[in-house]
């Protein structure tokens, strides 16, 4: 039996109770509504306009939805939704942002990516994430911290192949375009639902970088996140090479079953995993042990 499975089937056969003491983030975007999820759940939704994306581009709060899976009754899922008619005024895009307190550890989501979109043309060049930033507060910060996968179903960033991301970054200058990072790429289509994990490995100086249980990157040296960072999913159209305009806007849509974080330690996606069905099993749809940062910081949703 695989690993994921193996871990799963134990936790359903004896369920791993939530680690009390252990300062972990968990949310199964179980809400009935994003005014709650923003309420109660410490979530940002983005709106307004801004890097990253389509000149003219707006961000819309509206475009994050909770809706019912219908694959599992009584799941939710949280969904962004994204679309253009080929013009930056035509183009909204979906971002939203948690509280900027996550540093070492672990991270983890299931996210279910999208190949194609649900209506319109396809072929437009879609951006879909899931991440961890610090703001960039000049050019060139030198404590500027993100970690980053992206999934480029139509290209972008210059190549036209479909690729899967990770990507630890050091810093950057947004205009003119110049960046310090340390990427890796996972060629092919991702579409379909997929558990991504990244163990920031603060005493070895290094992050691991996983896809259902494969281990596919390890980065390390000075492209490790040094400050605070939100946890944050965004939907976007890398700007440049949209199809051209059209009556008909394209739409996609990214969705997210859960997203998890565990502080200070370094979990292996068979133990996120179990931990999950462990918060399901007891009926637990959210929790937040981990402390916000001291002193406090500002956690803006615009980057």
């Amino acid at each position: 039996m695989r690993p994921l499975l193996l871990a799963a089937w134990i936790a359903t056969v004896a369920p791993l109770p939530p680690a009390a003491a252990a300062e972990r983030f968990f949310d199964d975007f179980g809400d009935a509504s994003t005014a709650q999820l923003q309420r109660a759940g410490g979530w940002t939704l983005r709106d307004g306009r801004g890097h990253p994306g389509v000149d003219g581009a707006a961000w819309r709060a509206e475009a994050i939805s909770l809706v019912d899976d219908d694959a599992q009754p009584g799941n939710r899922l949280l969904r962004l939704t994204a679309r253009t008619d080929g013009t930056g005024a035509g183009t909204v895009q979906a971002q939203l942002c948690h509280a900027r307190k996550f540093l070492a550890g672990t991270y983890a989501a299931r996210v279910r990516f999208a190949d194609e979109p649900v209506s319109g043309a396809d072929g437009d060049p879609v951006i879909q994430t899931f991440y961890a930033v610090s703001p960039l507060r000049f050019d060139h910060d030198p404590e500027f911290s993100e970690l980053d996968w992206e999934y480029l179903a139509n290209g972008g960033w210059g190549s036209d192949k479909t690729r899967l991301y990770a990507i630890n970054w050091q810093t950057v200058r947004l205009e003119p375009w110049q960046a310090w990072n340390q990427p890796h790429e996972e060629f092919g289509a991702f579409g379909g639902w997929h558990v991504l994990t990244m163990q920031v490995d603060a005493a070895a100086g290094r992050t691991r970088w996983y896809v259902d249980g494969r281990p596919v990157a390890e980065h390390g040296g000075r492209n490790q996140p040094v400050r605070p960072m939100a946890i944050s999913f965004n939907l976007w159209f890398s700007p440049g090479a949209l199809l051209p305009p059209s009556t008909t806007p394209r739409v996609y849509r990214q969705d997210v079953d859960w997203v998890f974080h565990a502080r200070g330690e370094l979990l292996s996606p068979a133990e996120v995993e179990a931990a999950v069905v462990g918060w399901r099993h007891a009926g637990v749809t959210r929790e937040d042990r981990v402390p916000a940062a001291q002193p406090p910081l500002a956690s803006p949703c615009d980057f």
